[in-house]
């Protein structure tokens, strides 16, 4: 065996070279208000993202769309959630529900991918 072989190296290459299923996106919550007026800020325990119309977002294996992480965004003055969304909802701007102590939340989809929202070095602005 070769350095570069190892066991699952053929179903490796496979699923690296293959579209993927779901894409780790980093949502905005647009508004925190529950129907009684308190604000609620979701933890990452695992809530559901929903379409606008309020259905499950399920990817092409079966699985449901859900909050994997959840914090305030200081430098953008935003709370931000992490998903893991199929490419038809993975567009940035798309706008979302999640799903919080039995109520819907609007959410955004703000960035595709593993770019960050905040630039401190102003990098993308050069």
């Amino acid at each position: 065996m070769k350095s570069t072989d190892f066991i699952g190296r053929g179903a490796y290459l496979k699923a690296r070279d293959a579209e993927p299923v779901a894409i780790l996106c980093t949502l905005t919550m647009e508004s925190h208000d529950s129907s009684d007026g308190t604000k609620r800020y979701p933890s990452g325990g695992n809530e559901p993202i929903l379409t606008p119309e309020g259905e499950r977002i399920v990817d092409s294996k079966g699985r449901v769309s859900r909050v994997t992480s959840a914090g305030a965004g200081p430098s953008i003055g935003k709370y931000l959630l992490m998903s893991y969304l199929p490419p038809a909802h993975a567009v940035a701007g798309n706008d979302l529900q999640v799903m919080y102590m039995n109520e819907t939340y609007p959410v955004k989809v703000a960035v595709v991918g593993s770019t960050p929202l905040f630039d401190p070095d102003n990098e993308r602005m050069k």
